[in-house]
């Protein structure tokens, strides 16, 4: 039996898993743990001193302790997470979220150590790790974006031209990252480049990347996402859709799902949609398409 890897060159074998390393820790390693259990696959747990006596620890058919008890000397370190792989002979790494759940270089570093990454393929965490990268991607695939400019040209001058031309309000991001950092709404022109320095500052203090990109400023936002599924042979499936509008500095504080006043059409364009964005970068496992919905127009 064999699939395709997404690029349409290459045909891998399909692996039944036997056992699975898990790159987490408490609730969501549970969780993992427990799905792994019902298909008959033995799980290995990782650990730091604050962790020794979790629960996902005691759930775990094997335990591995990977470092002290801050992140990065332990969950963030790739390099301990492989080899607690091949010292348990765990075939394959499944990363949660957080951590190196989107992590290009563990990423690779598991396919280099012939460990399956239980995620998304390297070329869709790289194309969906840049703003202004996936952005393109998007525009091909015909999925609706917000206007603005996210080209290669970072010069002060230009962007502020660029701003000017798009109009005010308008939003200054961050091309890496996310969190809410490296995020400046600019309501006038006499601040455009003192908020595009800040964030400039922030951007590389937080991601080593100061480039950015302008987008319009959308007034009273929904922030509504879908959740997606593809496979690794080229297949793509959504769930439908939740509204996590209610934020704190940008950062999701309570969801609902189905989103609420989102008409019937409106619905089917943006599963469409999202489906179209995990076909085009070859996404693999389950993940999520966001979308600003204008709640005025």
């Amino acid at each position: 039996n064999y699939y395709n890897d997404g690029n349409k060159t290459n045909t891998i074998p399909i692996v039944k898993l036997t056992k699975i390393l898990i790159a987490n820790r408490g609730e969501i390693a549970c969780r993992v743990i427990s799905t792994a259990k019902k298909l008959g696959i033995k799980t290995v747990a990782v650990y730091s001193d604050v962790d020794r006596n979790s629960e996902h620890v005691k759930l775990a058919d094997e335990s591995v302790y990977i470092g002290q008890s801050p992140a990065s000397s332990s969950y963030l370190r790739g390099d301990k997470i492989i080899e607690a792989c091949l010292k348990t002979g765990a075939q394959a790494v499944h990363p949660g979220y957080g951590f190196l759940s989107e992590n290009l270089s563990f990423c690779e570093l598991c396919t280099k150590n012939n460990i399956i990454f239980i995620g998304p393929p390297p070329y869709a965490i790289k194309a969906m790790g840049s703003k202004s990268e996936s952005k393109e991607i998007m525009i091909k695939a015909g999925v609706p974006v917000t206007p603005g400019y996210h080209g290669d040209n970072q010069s002060n001058e230009f962007l502020h031209d660029k701003a000017i031309e798009i109009g005010y309000p308008l939003m200054i991001k961050a091309v890496s990252g996310g969190g809410g950092k490296g995020m400046r709404a600019v309501f006038e022109d006499s601040k455009f480049i003192e908020s595009l320095e800040s964030c400039r500052r922030e951007a590389l203090k937080s991601f080593n990347d100061d480039t950015v990109l302008l987008e319009k400023l959308i007034y009273a936002p929904r922030h509504v996402e879908v959740q997606i599924f593809g496979d690794k042979l080229g297949n793509a499936v959504h769930l439908l859709e939740r509204d996590c509008s209610v934020q704190r500095r940008h950062q999701k504080v309570l969801e609902e799902a189905p989103a609420p006043n989102l008409d019937a059409k409106s619905r089917e364009l943006m599963g469409k949609a999202a489906v179209a964005c995990a076909k085009a970068v070859g996404y693999v496992g389950a993940g999520t398409v966001e979308f600003l919905v204008d709640s005025i127009t």
